[in-house]
């Protein structure tokens, strides 16, 4: 093998474990997800593409308002696996919120939601947040599975994947995500 041949080949080697150490870079900060639904409409829709930044919460606390992917026991009944919600954060930590009338109500003041489909949130809820917890709904309130069901509630701080920050696509809708 000639001298040319042997360092075109390693010069390809080289190309290759740089690519792969910075898709392992990559992977570890940002996680591509999509949409499944139309729980966070109109924010979101049903097959988005976005990137989830995974280091958001390893310094800071999520904030009400963020839009966030986390982990739970539910199932998707088409794959088996356990599913990924993304929602937005409405209650943090030790923070008293009440849902009646169709109303979100937090430490006594009512919660302004200009992003949500309708003015409608049902439920009847009235909870202190417990600590390392926070309370997520979708935006789209009546089509949505969140905080307020039995089988989810407010979600542990260690299940979050992330903070949405950015939609690819569609093409048309690509940027930041608020």
């Amino acid at each position: 093998m000639s001298s040319k041949l042997k360092k075109e080949i390693f010069e390809w080697v080289k190309t290759i474990a740089v690519a792969l150490v910075l898709a392992g870079i990559i992977t570890s900060v940002v996680a591509p997800t999509i949409v499944s639904g139309e729980s966070m409409y109109p924010t979101l829709k049903d097959k988005d593409y976005l990137f989830v930044n995974k280091l958001s919460y390893k310094t800071k606390d999520p904030k009400r308002g963020d839009i966030i992917v986390f982990k739970t026991d539910l199932v998707d009944y088409e794959s088996g696996k356990k599913k990924d919600l993304v929602k937005r954060v409405i209650a943090l930590p030790g923070e008293h919120l009440v849902i009646k009338d169709n109303q979100v109500i937090i430490d006594g003041k009512v919660l302004k939601e200009d992003y949500i489909h309708d003015a409608y949130t049902d439920g009847d809820i009235d909870i202190i947040v417990p600590e390392n917890h926070i309370f997520a709904m979708g935006d789209n309130r009546p089509n949505s599975g969140d905080s307020r069901q039995v089988n989810l509630g407010p979600i542990n701080e260690d299940e979050i994947i992330g903070k949405v920050v950015v939609r690819l696509y569609p093409f048309n809708t690509i940027g930041t995500v608020k």
